[in-house]
Formats: C-alpha cells, structure tokens, sequence
C-alpha cells in the first residue's frame, strides 16, 4: 500500500509540473520567444558556456537567461556582465527547477522589460545528471552538456539525461589530450541511449565547435519563426 501511494503521488507532482510547463510554454510562445533548458552535471560547463554564447549571439538576438543555483548569484553575476538580463532563482535543497519556479522567473522577467521583444530565454538548471531532465520547466528543447573529464560511461549511468536532451555538447573538448578518455567511446554510449541526438565537441575556452553549437541555435530559431 505504501509503494502504491508512493508512485501515485509521484504521478500527481509530475503531472502538475507538466501542467505548469505546459503555462509557462504557453506565455513563451504567446510572446514569441524560443526557452532552450541548459542542464548537466554541476562543473560541465553551463555558465561558461553561456558567457561565450552570449558574447556572440547578442545583440544578433535578444536573449534573456533564467539563473538556477540552490544558494547564490555567482553564476547569474557572470552572465550579467554580458549584458542581457539574468532572472536569478536559489532553489535552496531543491536539486533542479520546477516549473513553478520558473513560472516565477518568467513573471519577474515580464515585470523588468517587455517579453515580445526577446527571441530566447537560457534557463541554466542546477547542476545535477538526474532530476532536471525529469521535469520540464516551459522549454522549446533541452540542451545537455556532457565534459570530457566525467567519462565515457555518464550516458549509460544516466540515460534520462542523455535521452531527453534534443542537443548533447561534449564539453572541455581542449582537455581531451591530458585525460584518459576515448571521445569515440563516449559518443557510440550516447548514440546507444538517445540515436537522433546532435552531438557538438566544443571548448568555450578555445572556440572549438562555437559556430556549430552556435548555428544549431540559429536554425532552432529558424525553424520556430512563423
């Protein structure tokens, strides 16, 4: 009886998430804006990612971010200082954001500025390999981030990630050469999870795969005009 309780109301909080995303979506798309969900293990990359996305991509769109962090600002800081507007969340114990939270970011965002005038919203999740991939938060795609020093076998330790995410960037690509990892290796586990993934090796240090990374954003936002 206890497991049985315990998987409805895991149902219920799920399908409630889904009815928040499902608003949250609704308000994206009423203004025209596309929400990528930026998710990964805590230090694959997101922030730094984000900064070097930002520099190149803005002011060509106009682009807002939605800052998850169970206790600080650190992360939104830095990408405030390139200019676009960070929404930032603490989640507290929380390991990822809900749609409820985000619902909240996306009210303070329209309360800052006027929604329809911004092409994409970032929301960068908390760091974690698990939950993030199992809620959804109002996002067009989900865009997983996967580094170089973590191993080949994340994929097949964490499937939901890898199988929910519509683009995979293999991060810290400029360290290949200095760990024990076999870039083919990682890319076979991952295809063996989700097949149709877009894998990009890229380095936000040295630009490696910006402009692929960079270009798939482009036709995502292609695609999505009317």
């Amino acid at each position: 009886m206890h497991q049985t309780f315990d998987a409805a109301l895991e149902l219920n909080l799920l399908q409630a998430n889904q009815d928040g995303a499902d608003h949250n979506r609704a308000h994206f798309d009423q203004w025209g804006i596309t929400c990528f969900n930026v998710m990964s293990s805590p230090g694959a990359g997101k922030t730094a990612l984000l900064e070097a996305t930002l520099s190149k991509l803005h002011p060509e769109f106009k682009i807002a971010v939605i800052e998850g962090d169970m206790t600080t600002e650190l992360d939104a800081d830095r990408l405030r200082r390139c200019g676009v507007p960070v929404i930032a969340i603490n989640t507290g114990r929380s390991c990822h954001l809900d749609s409820k939270m985000v619902a909240g970011g996306i009210h303070q965002l329209a309360q800052a500025t006027d929604p329809n005038t911004f092409d994409l919203v970032f929301v960068e999740n908390v760091g974690n390999l698990v939950c993030p991939a199992e809620f959804e938060v109002g996002e067009h795609a989900k865009v997983a981030l996967l580094s170089v020093t973590e191993g080949e076998d994340k994929p097949l330790k964490y499937p939901v990630m890898f199988r929910e995410a519509d683009c995979l960037l293999l991060t810290k690509i400029d360290l290949a050469p200095y760990v024990d990892v076999d870039l083919a290796a990682i890319e076979a586990n991952i295809r063996q999870i989700n097949p149709q993934v877009s894998v990009i090796p890229i380095s936000a240090k040295t630009d490696e795969g910006m402009e692929t990374w960079l270009n798939w954003v482009r036709s995502y936002l292609a695609r999505r005009q009317p």
